[in-house]
């Protein structure tokens, strides 16, 4: 097993990275950080249990849509506390999503909950419902981004 150290670095007094491995169960990681991380800063636990939700449903659609699952690629998560705000990003190292997931329409949840449809695609609409505001599609030099923010106040 590899150490937890090698993925995670605090770039300064507001800022720490998690760089992981494109393999599911490695979001565990990102989820485990946020979490201490927002406890440090003061969030209740109902508060944390949102973030890790929507800080795990982030990675992995990073691993699975972004980096399609590729092994050679990495997923860069990016935390940062100021002025009462938590933001996270999610970085992958793919071309960003075609559609813009706002414009896209909620899912069913009852046809889901009754089998009548797949339960794929609740991602997204689960990290929109759990966070304050959150930004898709922010291309860059690296790759997509998806960034969340969380008021401690909200």
């Amino acid at each position: 097993m590899i150490s937890e150290s090698k993925f995670i670095r605090m770039v300064d007094e507001h800022t720490i990275e998690v760089s992981l491995p494109n393999q599911m169960g490695y979001e565990r990681i990102a989820m485990a950080c946020s979490a201490s991380f927002a406890k440090i800063v003061g969030f209740l636990p109902e508060r944390i249990e949102d973030l890790k939700t929507a800080v795990s449903e982030a990675c992995l659609n990073a691993m699975e849509h972004g980096n399609l699952n590729r092994l050679d690629k990495r997923v860069l998560v990016s935390m940062n506390y100021k002025d009462n705000v938590f933001s996270v990003s999610v970085l992958d190292q793919g071309e960003g999503m075609h559609e813009s997931p706002q414009n896209l329409e909620d899912p069913d949840i009852e046809k889901k909950i009754e089998n009548l449809q797949t339960p794929r695609g609740l991602g997204i609409f689960l990290i929109k419902q759990l966070v304050d505001q959150v930004e898709f599609n922010q291309i860059s030099d690296e790759g997509h981004m998806v960034r969340m923010v969380l008021r401690l106040t909200g």
